[in-house]
């Protein structure tokens, strides 16, 4: 019985040793991996953006009365310099009406005492008269003179007065909504000689704001070489910000595209004339403003309108690029899972910013590292593997260029809004006064 029973132990053991040196000699597992590409490649992320007229001004009364005529279609766009209201002017004709009186009469008691003067001068030269008289008659007509400006500044008062009864576009650009109606009485001093509000289309201001990270990056980079500037080069002249503005769009290092809610792109580049001069602490970004021709006056961006932009011209120099999917995020670090070259997994902690499908290393990997593209969570350090290459290419870097507008069709899309609008001005009727004629015996 005893050697029954060790025969058996002696199987199992022999039973065991099988299986565990089939689990060793179990094959590696096949996965999926990449090579570390490095290239040149353009930044390419986007920014959420809010369209704003160049110019948004109130237009308010200057003088008060009754609006008398509201003399443009709301909504429209109007030249600088067109009439936009029309405020009732009798009382500031009659003004100066009477300004002009003072002013004729002041003139006249100026030649008065002029002549005055001119013999008493003459009756002192020969001792005729007093030295008291002749400096009476003096002051008389220097008091004329004095009072001759005093009436010729009334009178342009009167003018400037009468002048405001007629409310112009001080820009051009697009008017808003009339705020009181015609009819209405209006006072310079208070709300109601808030009269309607206009924007300057041409150009528009796209803002932004570009995460502090990001900017830092921007900056950083271009100071180490990593990133370039079109055609700058590390140690470029500064040049002033008046400079720059000078410039054509086309001649900048760098500029903006908007990218419309339908996805095409605005035809007009636009150039950054403001970044912040700090971070803004709440929201760890800095408030940005791009600069957009419209010369068609078109109303493909408008203000207010939501947009997104996209910076074009900044170029990651050598780049390393990794697929997205080669990356695992822990709550301290990004990690890939690295090859060697005997085929064994090693995690390695990266530094790495992700721009669409892809991140650039900045730290960590270097050009043709073997990494686990596929699968991270059916391997473990230190594990053997049998890896499958797979292809790994981006697209060269290229300078996007904003497409060019199609001023015909621009064209119809304006003359369309304005066919669709029927005119809306109004105006006061006129009331004539008629008398009763007495009726024939």
């Amino acid at each position: 019985m005893k050697r029954v029973l060790w025969v058996l132990l002696c199987v199992a053991v022999a039973l065991g040793a099988c299986k565990n040196k089939e689990k060793a000699q179990a094959p590696a597992p096949v996965v999926s991996a990449v090579k570390v590409l490095q290239q040149d490649l353009p930044w390419n992320i986007e920014y959420p953006a809010q369209v704003a007229g160049s110019l948004e001004i109130q237009i308010r009364a200057q003088v008060g009365g009754i609006l008398q005529s509201r003399l443009y279609d709301e909504g429209e766009f109007v030249e600088a310099g067109t009439q936009l209201f029309q405020i009732d002017d009798a009382e500031y004709k009659v003004a100066l009406e009477k300004a002009q009186g003072s002013l004729a009469q002041a003139q006249a008691e100026e030649k008065r005492t002029q002549r005055t003067f001119n013999r008493m001068k003459t009756l002192r030269a020969s001792n005729a008269v007093s030295q008291q008289d002749y400096d009476n008659a003096l002051s008389a007509y220097e008091t004329a003179q004095a009072n001759v400006k005093v009436a010729q500044a009334a009178v342009e008062g009167a003018q400037i007065n009468l002048g405001y009864t007629k409310v112009t576009a001080p820009i051009s650009g697009i008017v808003g909504q009339a705020v009181p109606s015609v009819g209405s009485l209006i006072s310079p001093a208070g709300e109601s000689g808030y009269l309607t509000n206009m924007v300057q289309i041409n150009p528009l201001y796209v803002k932004f704001s570009m995460p502090g990270s990001q900017f830092n990056q921007l900056s950083q980079g271009f100071l180490s070489g990593q990133i370039a500037f079109g055609n700058m080069q590390v140690g470029h002249q500064q040049e002033s910000m008046q400079a720059y503005k000078d410039k054509d769009v086309n001649d900048v290092a760098v500029y903006v595209e908007a990218i419309l809610p339908n996805g095409e792109v605005y035809p007009q580049r636009g150039k950054i004339i403001f970044f912040d001069s700090s971070e803004n602490a709440q929201t760890s970004s800095i408030a940005m403003k791009a600069e957009f021709a419209n010369p068609q006056n078109s109303r493909l961006l408008m203000p207010g309108q939501f947009v997104r932009v996209h910076l074009v011209g900044a170029t990651f120099k050598n780049a390393m690029l990794i697929p997205s999917s080669a990356v695992l995020h822990t709550a301290k670090e990004l990690l890939v899972y690295v090859v060697d070259p005997n085929n064994a997994v090693e995690a390695r902690p990266i530094e790495a910013d992700l721009q669409d499908d892809m991140y650039v290393v900045t730290k960590g990997l270097k050009e043709g590292d073997v990494i686990i593209s596929e699968g991270l969570s059916r391997v473990r350090p230190g594990q053997k593997v049998e890896v499958k290459l797979q292809d790994f290419t981006v697209a060269a870097a290229q300078e996007r260029t904003a497409p060019k507008a199609d001023e015909e069709k621009m064209d119809q899309f304006e003359q369309a809004i304005s066919d669709s609008e029927a005119p809306d001005a109004q105006s006061l009727p006129e009331v004539t006064n008629t008398q009763e004629q007495p009726a024939a015996n």
